[in-house]
């Protein structure tokens, strides 16, 4: 918990009900014990679509699709999202929950490990303003040169869960054996952002820690 859980509570208390379908997929992933973003990261996520408005959208860890169908929610009329999940499990839930929400037409889904799609679409010359990354915590370091080249200049890249329940700034002898390299992994990842010269990056304490980064050059 990154900030008091009363204050937490309250925050969550702020937010306006979801759609039906999508406080259905919410309370099933949540039964089932599939990590999804949090209501802090919802309510962010919702205000920065509100904002943008971007016309195309790639996510990088798709689980059993709440994301990217609350993202389909509240983006544009004529806006597409790309995601991307590698876990054959979460790969059939998502299929299924994604074909059944309303804007299903505008969401697509690539199968596979992202490191390799993320190259492709590269190659391809494929360009989206708005990157959402809630993947594999340990990858984020490999997946962002790719993510560099798909985002244009202007674009956003917002990372999820990247304080580790605040942990993040603990020494790694501190930290359970079996997670000690996502911990190093993690700190380089969040150090990479903020001193890299094409970024602009603010790390936030909303949910389990965000980072914005915009693309500057």
């Amino acid at each position: 918990m990154i900030i008091s859980e009363r204050l937490s509570d309250y925050l969550k208390a702020l937010e306006c009900d979801l759609p039906e379908y999508l406080d259905k997929l919410e309370q099933q992933a949540l039964a089932d014990e599939v990590p999804i973003i949090r209501k802090e990261a919802q309510s962010l996520l919702r205000f920065l679509l509100y904002l943008l408005k971007p016309e195309r959208i790639l996510e990088v860890g798709c689980a059993v699709g709440f994301s990217a169908a609350f993202m389909s929610e509240y983006m544009p009329k004529n806006a597409t999202i790309t995601t991307i999940e590698k876990v054959e499990m979460r790969i059939r839930e998502a299929k299924k929950n994604l074909q059944n929400i309303p804007r299903a037409g505008q969401v697509t889904l690539l199968c596979g490990d992202a490191a390799v799609i993320l190259k492709e679409l590269s190659e391809q010359g494929e360009t989206y303003p708005f990157i959402f990354m809630d993947a594999a915590k340990g990858q984020y370091m490999n997946f962002l040169p790719f993510l560099l080249k798909l985002l244009p200049v202007g674009g956003i890249l917002i990372t999820d869960n990247v304080l580790q329940e605040g942990t993040i700034v603990e020494s790694k002898y501190t930290i359970p054996r079996r997670e000690r390299t996502i911990h190093m992994r993690m700190r380089e990842y969040v150090y990479a952002l903020k001193h890299m010269e094409e970024l602009e990056t603010v790390v936030l304490p909303v949910g389990d820690g965000v980072t914005l980064s915009v693309k500057k050059k």
